[in-house]
């Protein structure tokens, strides 16, 4: 329970990594606020949590859509009226090209949502925050290291992996943490359509490298800020 009464947001919620973490930060004593463009598929995982004995509430939205996202923030701070936890987790990949066939529309079309949304998600909910308060951006080892191919995806991290950064700055007087987490090769559907030949029974599950998140969310990582994690090689810095 290293969460208990923690007020927590996850974005992407309604499959894969953000769905693991909305469980796990749950059965840690969380209530979370979960939100993703599927509605179907979020009240599937918000019932599976209520099952357990876990508080939720969840909001179709597009966090690309800065009205959606204001409705959101309102309706979870509504229920509960401060946040101690943000989970920048949701993203989208687009197309495996080099930049100079880059398509403009898929490249509008990731960086409103790996960047964009999450410049919103962060700035509407930044007022309602608790002193000690954590975000956890959901970064790619592509955001640190160029790799040819990557396109926009690997922009977009590159610039959140900045983002980290700054706003850790920004908000270290207010006592909020910023950092980064390289969630590394999971099996997710997202991983499968970066890499469409791979057997994802060689890969990690979401569920099994959830450590760091609950480290960074928690009290434990007291004075942790401005830094990037590689989930499947954790160590505390």
């Amino acid at each position: 329970m290293k969460l208990k009464n923690k007020i927590a947001v996850v974005t992407g919620a309604s499959r894969g990594l953000g769905r693991a973490i909305a469980k796990r930060f749950a059965e840690e004593g969380a209530s979370v606020c979960l939100c993703a463009r599927n509605g179907d598929l979020l009240r599937t995982v918000s019932l599976e949590i209520m099952s357990r004995g876990g508080k939720t509430m969840f909001e179709r939205t597009d966090i690309t859509d800065e009205n959606q996202v204001k409705e959101f923030v309102t309706a979870c701070t509504s229920m509960w009226s401060r946040i101690d936890i943000l989970v920048n987790n949701a993203g989208v990949l687009g197309s495996r090209s080099v930049l100079a066939e880059y398509a403009l529309a898929e490249w509008q079309k990731v960086m409103a949502v790996n960047v964009t949304g999450v410049f919103l998600m962060t700035k509407h909910l930044l007022p309602h925050f608790n002193p000690g308060g954590s975000i956890i951006n959901v970064s790619s080892s592509v955001g640190k290291v160029a790799k040819a191919g990557w396109g926009a995806y690997a922009v977009s991290k590159f610039a959140l992996e900045g983002m980290t950064r700054l706003l850790a700055e920004e908000v270290r007087s207010q006592n909020i943490r910023v950092n980064s987490i390289n969630p590394g090769g999971v099996a997710t559907e997202m991983r499968h359509q970066a890499f469409p030949q791979e057997d994802q029974n060689s890969l990690r599950k979401p569920e099994e490298i959830l450590d760091p998140f609950v480290f960074l969310a928690s009290d434990e990582s007291k004075g942790v800020t401005g830094q990037s994690f590689d989930a499947q090689h954790f160590k505390i810095k």
